[in-house]
């Protein structure tokens, strides 16, 4: 190209068109380039511009399409389980509820079993109502009843055996997109049924590790996803009620006015339970409204109890007991608890953080803080 037509640029720092500008980009295409001049707004946005959008998912509606499911999909080796992703509209046609994060309603009818398996992406079970399912995670068989956390870390075979006449539903998280996208998943299948149909009450590994504060001196080391099978409803309760309590003693317990929350860790090193996703539980007093926050990275909350609304961007919507809404990256949201309003939250936090791409800005009351030098 001549040096005339390399330095004839428009007002917005862009080359006049030219014969010889168009071949030029023929070329490119033919030896499989593309300049960066072209796309740089797309590359390098000012802020995050996420495909994903805010969207909510009712609960009455996802369980009802689990239960017809139910009836007419069963549950065996090959589609393993009837687990219904929750698809962000702004990622079709992937399956993704975020481009790091998938989620899903599962599904068990009465006295079905769930074949094993396992996988390289990690993965956790939230309860918000029913019991009667046990998960066997690498041959341990754990209860979930409703308000437990129950974590299969990635390569531990597991599968699901409910022992009641009455079907079960919770919500699955998984690092699914991120693993997918990176090329990084493996997939393997167990056993047909569970390596062990016992119901106990309290599984062994919450025998050995699910005691606050203290760690077996037969197991010492770092693990990069928690030990403890399930993290019980009455622990977090009790955590979240006793913030509120200091709270009105007037010492700082909580994360703002009125608003409890806590992270479930990793008791080996006190990182987050999965190294992929982090969890966490919220609590709202009745009447509480919480600030608006920019987060980088997506995360997904569902309504464990509770009313309320949530704003995601400009519009406002309506919550209630099992609803699920999703808030990707960069995009403001805050909540207003009608009455009290009680909330699970998973994240890619933890992948976010390591890369060293975290940032949060609250209007109002901060800017947006600067990336750490490198």
């Amino acid at each position: 190209m001549s040096t005339s037509n390399v330095e004839s640029v428009d007002t917005e720092g862009q080359p006049e068109p030219s014969p010889e500008l168009d071949r030029l980009y023929e070329d490119f295409a033919a030896i499989s380039t593309t300049p960066l001049w072209t796309q740089r707004d797309d590359l390098m946005p000012e802020t995050p511009s996420p495909k994903a959008i805010p969207y909510v998912w009712k609960w009455k509606q996802l369980t009802d399409i689990a239960q017809r499911s139910g009836e007419l999909v069963p549950v065996g080796r090959g589609g393993e389980r009837r687990a219904i992703g929750l698809a962000n509209p702004g990622l079709a046609p992937e399956a993704y509820c975020t481009p790091t994060l998938w989620a899903a309603i599962q599904y068990l009818g009465p006295y079905e079993t769930a074949p094993e398996h396992r996988h390289s992406q990690n993965a956790f079970r939230f309860v918000v109502e029913g019991e009667g399912v046990w998960t066997v995670v690498n041959g341990d068989p754990v209860a979930m009843r409703r308000g437990d956390l129950l974590m299969t870390p990635g390569w531990f075979f597991h599968g699901h055996h409910n022992d009641t006449d009455q079907p079960m539903a919770w919500i699955d998280g998984l690092d699914v997109p991120l693993a997918h996208d990176l090329d990084f998943g493996f997939f393997e299948y167990g056993s047909e049924r569970v390596t062990d149909e016992a119901s106990p009450d309290i599984s062994r590994s919450e025998m050995l590790w699910a005691h606050p504060g203290l760690t077996p001196l037969s197991a010492q080391r770092s693990l990069p996803s928690t030990p403890i099978a399930a993290y019980r409803w009455e622990y977090t309760d009790r955590a979240l009620r006793n913030q509120l309590e200091l709270e009105d003693a007037g010492h700082p317990a909580t994360v703002e006015q009125g608003h409890a929350a806590i992270k479930y860790t990793n008791p080996t090193n006190g990182g987050d339970v999965l190294p992929t996703v982090r969890c966490e539980f919220h609590r709202l007093r009745e009447g509480t409204a919480t600030a608006v926050r920019h987060e980088v990275g997506s995360s997904v909350w569902q309504v464990f109890e509770g009313r309320g609304t949530v704003r995601l961007g400009d519009e406002a919507r309506e919550l209630e007991k099992g609803d699920l809404f999703v808030v990707p990256s960069w995009v403001p949201y805050s909540l207003e608890a009608e009455t009290g309003l009680d909330l699970f939250r998973f994240s890619d936090a933890p992948v976010v953080e390591r890369l060293n791409f975290a940032r949060t800005y609250v209007p109002g009351v901060d800017r947006p803080e600067a990336p750490q030098e490198r």
